[in-house]
């Protein structure tokens, strides 16, 4: 249509209209109704706006596909008291696209290798990674980045009721003191985690008598993958692991061995607790960030109250 217009003089040339409409198989109606609304402003302009300034908020929101971006144009039309319609995902998606911001995932991949001679513990989870109420279920993994100096390994531990970051510990190795540092970090934050339900798979670190003498001082219940090590019996963390690094690095062309060990160390923490505890718009949580759906879970019991 634009071509024709152009050739056209916006079809004031009425000979060249009618050939170039029968040569490119286009109805002169087609072609008037065209130019009829060229010139009209787009529909969905001030929502593509509305997204781009999402976008901007943050230095890792250019990752958010079109479920994520739909909730975080939720959740600023209720905060901004704006008065805008928001769209179902696929226009959401076909806006995305047409603005540039279109964003595609990557597949997990595992890391821990299980100490088949161990004594494991029962999968209390068996898939269920839901909670309806905080520190009662959590899902802890570590995950391999490759760093210009060497190898970082990250462990954390995800509360299932809000995916909220209760604690995080990194170091060179994958020993079992990096799981007990991730568990010793939780409990300094979050104290009330004594007693939780804590989700692991069937890893070394997780099975030695280290981490299992760590774990019981506070009274956490363990539970493992069922037996064969399937990956989708901790699929939670694997998804966390998968999200952070499109996020921080696949998404952006970045490779990691432009960074250092320590860089990578200070890069995670501030995603994981700053970034994805605090602003992070999640799906499961109704779009609302991790610390935001648990400060309104406790802001319900005082209204209650």
């Amino acid at each position: 249509m634009k071509f024709i217009a152009l050739k056209t003089e916006n079809g004031r040339i009425t000979g060249k209209t009618s050939f170039y409409c029968k040569a490119l198989e286009v109805s002169r109606q087609g072609l008037y109704e065209y130019l009829k609304n060229k010139n009209k402003p787009w529909k969905y302009e001030e929502l593509a706006a509305k997204m781009i300034e999402i976008r901007e908020e943050d230095e890792y929101n250019d990752t958010y596909g079109r479920v994520r971006m739909r909730e975080a144009l939720i959740l600023k039309k209720e905060q901004d008291s704006l008065d805008i319609e928001i769209p179902e995902e696929r226009t959401i998606y076909r806006i995305m696209q047409k603005i540039g911001i279109s964003h595609r995932p990557r597949k997990p991949k595992g890391l821990t290798k299980a100490d088949k001679k161990a004594q494991k513990s029962d999968d209390l989870l068996k898939r269920n990674f839901k909670s309806e109420e905080p520190n009662k279920k959590c899902v802890t993994d570590i995950t391999e980045l490759k760093a210009s100096n060497g190898k970082l390994y990250i462990s954390a531990i995800f509360d299932c009721f809000d995916l909220l970051v209760c604690g995080l510990a990194m170091d060179t190795n994958m020993k079992a003191a990096l799981c007990i540092e991730t568990v010793s970090s939780a409990l300094k934050l979050h104290p009330e985690l004594k007693g939780t339900v804590l989700h692991s798979d069937r890893g070394s670190q997780y099975t030695s008598d280290e981490y299992r003498r760590k774990i019981a001082i506070y009274g956490i219940r363990q539970s493992m993958n069922s037996a064969g090590g399937r990956c989708h019996d901790n699929a939670r963390c694997e998804s966390m692991w998968a999200g952070m690094k499109v996020e921080l690095f696949y998404s952006r062309k970045d490779k990691l061995e432009n960074y250092t060990v320590e860089e990578l160390k200070t890069k995670i923490w501030r995603y994981y607790m700053s970034y994805w505890n605090n602003r992070r718009i999640c799906s499961a949580n109704g779009g609302m960030p991790p610390a935001l759906k648990r400060r309104f879970y406790y802001q319900s019991f005082k209204k209650a109250a």
